[in-house]
């Protein structure tokens, strides 16, 4: 799935109406799993000058990329974090490790030839889905209708929960991130 929808659904799943920090808190970690990955995209294309291709084409398959976003897409690893803030009661941390583990609970089922380690260190073992979340010949289309409609209702239910302005500028951020690019791409073709 695409970022701003993990934002959107650990929000959602996670953040407390009264507790600011625990819904900053399930954002991060909705995001978190995908640091990595625009860490090492950003740097390689806006620093280093690697044309875009080459990156998703050809670095993103490398073995040391590999290994990064394997850490922080292992279920293994979120979930231990998330049992242990679930023992320790610590709402935050319960907040962001559930975001997180939600975030690799919806990537699972929609990677294709771009499947990550889910159960590292365990093993290297990747489940090859036979639906992307990116691309239109494996069920793309479908999965960002899904995406958008998601997006929407768990936007505005946000919007509604929170009063707090700045989690409202950034549900609403979130929302134009998501809904915004599907909308034009339809208009225009």
């Amino acid at each position: 799935m695409n970022t701003p929808v993990h934002l959107i659904m650990g929000a959602a799943a996670f953040g407390k109406r009264d507790m600011r920090a625990v819904t900053w808190a399930a954002i991060a970690g909705g995001f978190l799993p995908d640091l990595s990955l625009f860490a090492m995209a950003g740097v390689s294309i806006f620093l280093l000058g690697y044309p875009p291709q080459q990156v998703f084409g050809e670095f993103y398959y490398s073995s040391a990329w590999q290994q990064v976003i394997a850490v922080d897409n292992s279920f293994v690893l979120w979930g231990v974090a998330f049992g242990l803030a679930l023992w320790r009661k610590v709402p935050g941390m319960i907040a962001f490790c559930g975001a997180a583990f939600l975030h690799l609970v919806f990537d699972f089922p929609l990677h294709n030839h771009d499947a990550r380690m889910h159960f590292w260190p365990l093993t290297d073992w990747k489940f090859i889905s036979p639906v992307s979340y990116w691309e239109g010949a494996r069920g793309g289309n479908l999965v960002a209708v899904a995406e958008v409609l998601i997006v929407a209702v768990l936007g505005i239910y946000l919007l509604i929960r929170h009063s707090d302005i700045w989690l409202r500028v950034a549900f609403t951020l979130l929302m134009l991130m998501q809904i915004a690019p599907f909308v034009i791409w339809r208009l225009v073709f």
